[in-house]
């Protein structure tokens, strides 16, 4: 359960990165080292979105919890 915590952390930190943009982003689940997040407000409709969730927040999670696989947005 570490890792869960160590995740929430992360994005927790990087949520006022988001909503500064008008957007957000909440923790859904980590399963089989899969964290699944839900980002909303104008992120949910942004087409940076990939770019956001993939560059931004997967890389900066897996460098801090090298077990996570991926990270994905549920709609």
């Amino acid at each position: 359960m570490m890792e869960e915590e160590k995740i929430k952390e992360i994005i927790n930190k990087l949520r006022p990165f988001l909503v500064s943009d008008g957007g957000n982003i909440e923790f859904i689940k980590y399963e089989n080292n899969i964290v699944y997040v839900k980002l909303t407000g104008a992120c949910a409709g942004c087409e940076l979105l990939d770019i956001t969730l993939k560059e931004g927040i997967e890389s900066t999670i897996k460098e801090e919890v090298p077990n996570v696989k991926e990270v994905i947005n549920v709609k």
